[in-house]
């Protein structure tokens, strides 16, 4: 959230690397070791810590809590300094204590350490405050991250931590924000600090849509002529990517194709789409010529190493060709060469599947698992796309989308982008309105992919999660300042919905206050 971070509450500055060497400071080393308060018999049961998302699980207990004092340290136990020494220079830089790897906790400490693999559920953490001191721990580094959050938040709303357990997992392992970076140019620095907001509030994904019609806005070295200008240097995106690590935030990039390219067609007009009669087709390539094939697949392939990630989105959304009344009529070529690959009963939508599938050929052996607009995977056609491709179910307006229990049907797995709750579009085009928190946090689940109307939960393992989609169709509408201010109340409140999946405790208006404290 925009107000989250407070002076020295913050991940490491641009240029700021934090390295994994142990460090003992001499003020942590001279000071002595406060003395353990003793619990107070008589005194109330702690309260649950007010955070966002809301822990799942607080065990109270009697006593008088953690909270900073001189002298205290953020201590990693030295066989797990290789892993969580960030985790800890982090946390001890925006609690204003020492941090050390290479000595045992005491009484007034914060001790973080990874549990024995397979102890919790991935990103789980457990945050004990008993003694006078705080011990956290986690399967992975990204839960034993989660819980110096938590930790982080409790200090700030209440400047201390409640004595008890808190125990916390995600519901959801997709959690996150989709920017579209191509339409609007976002600074580098505006984007690392959402990415410290994000990592804040728990959420574990940012996708990078930055090829369209309007522009394409990262470096390029083997195709420079597509470039617009400004757009991101090369630095720049591995700095974001670095910052993205530390926070344990994946960044999954898009080249959308075979439509919204009109960027990349205004260098290469020769590979524009054309119906029967000239026309251009606004944004699409032509999939039957190879040459568009060749330079979309060298885009993919230089910048596989940019993003190092697990997924990769590939578009495939609202192919214009497709929109025609009779697309084989319209585009003789592409009927021709749907009929030539894929035989004598194949259509142009067999040959756009075709074209997703060969896309998802090029990144699958690089480790990526390929993504695509739900309206981008068609049914009946000779053509089928590829089993593994993950969903990214957005609308049920578009040519080709289906409901969204089609796909669940067809054993896919989905991440929401419900384009009634999840979308904020600037200028508010074409029908769309501004995303609230409020109704976001009171009437949407992940269960409501399409519309207003949750799937059956017993599709609940198969919908992964969800993202607050940033859509720039009219890019002067809102500064990058607004849109910030504009996302907050509804990332807080994804961040919430998509952790725990029951109906959230706080009412609004609580919440809402938490969020401002914060």
């Amino acid at each position: 959230m925009a107000g989250l971070a407070v002076a020295g509450c913050t991940a490491a500055a641009p240029g700021d690397v934090r390295s994994h060497a142990g460090t003992s400071t001499a003020s942590s080393a001279a000071a002595p070791s406060p003395t353990a308060p003793s619990p107070d018999p008589s005194a109330p049961l702690s309260a649950a810590p007010q955070t966002i998302p809301a822990v799942r699980e607080h065990v109270p207990a009697r006593g008088p809590g953690w909270r900073p004092a001189a002298g205290a340290r953020v201590v990693v136990p030295p066989g797990d300094s290789g892993k969580l020494a960030d985790e800890g220079r982090l946390l001890a830089g925006e609690l204003h204590l020492d941090f050390t790897d290479t000595a045992a906790a005491r009484t007034g400490d914060v001790e973080l350490a990874l549990a024995a693999p397979g102890s919790g559920a991935p990103e789980s953490y457990t945050v004990t405050v008993r003694g006078g001191r705080v011990r956290i721990t986690g399967p992975d580094e990204a839960g034993v991250f989660y819980g110096t959050r938590t930790l982080k938040q409790e200090v700030r709303t209440a400047g201390s931590a409640p004595e008890g357990t808190v125990r916390d997992a995600p519901a959801k392992p997709h959690r996150g924000l989709n920017l579209d970076i191509a339409r609007k140019n976002f600074t580098a620095d505006w984007i690392e600090a959402r990415l410290r907001e994000m990592g804040d509030i728990k959420l574990n994904r940012l996708g990078l849509h930055f090829s369209d019609d309007q522009a394409f806005r990262i470096q390029s070295d083997t195709h420079p002529e597509i470039v617009s200008t400004p757009h991101l240097t090369k630095a720049e995106v591995r700095r974001i990517t670095a910052l993205a690590a530390r926070l344990h935030i994946a960044v999954v990039p898009e080249i959308d194709s075979p439509g919204h390219l009109g960027a990349v067609l205004r260098a290469h007009p020769e590979l524009q789409l054309r119906d029967v009669r000239g026309r251009a087709v606004k944004g699409a390539v032509d999939i039957s010529q190879p040459a568009a094939a060749r330079l979309v697949d060298e885009l993919l392939r230089e910048y596989l190493p940019l993003f190092p990630g697990t997924a990769w989105h590939l578009g495939g959304d609202e192919y214009q060709a497709l929109v025609y009344r009779d697309p084989q009529a319209s585009f003789p070529q592409l009927a021709r060469a749907a009929q030539q690959r894929y035989g004598p009963t194949a259509r142009v939508q067999d040959l756009a599947t075709g074209w997703l599938n060969d896309r998802a050929a090029v990144v699958r052996p690089a480790g990526r698992v390929p993504e695509a607009w739900n309206d981008g995977l068609f049914a009946g056609g000779v053509v089928r796309p590829a089993a593994d491709l993950r969903v990214e179910y957005w609308t049920g307006r578009e040519l080709g989308a289906r409901p969204p229990v089609q796909y669940l049907d067809e054993g896919r797995r989905l991440v929401n982008l419900n384009d009634a709750y999840l979308y904020y579009v600037l200028g508010q085009p074409n029908g769309f309105t501004y995303p609230t928190g409020r109704r976001i946090y009171e009437e949407w689940t992940p269960l409501v992919l399409r519309g207003t109307t949750p799937v059956p939960a017993r599709y609940a393992p198969q919908v992964l999660g969800a993202r607050l989609a940033v859509w720039c169709d009219l890019a002067g509408a809102q500064t990058q300042d607004q849109v910030a201010a504009g996302i907050r109340l509804p990332l807080a409140a994804l961040s919430q919905k998509v952790w725990d999946a029951r109906p959230p405790q706080r009412s609004w208006a609580a919440f809402q206050a938490l969020a401002n404290r914060l």
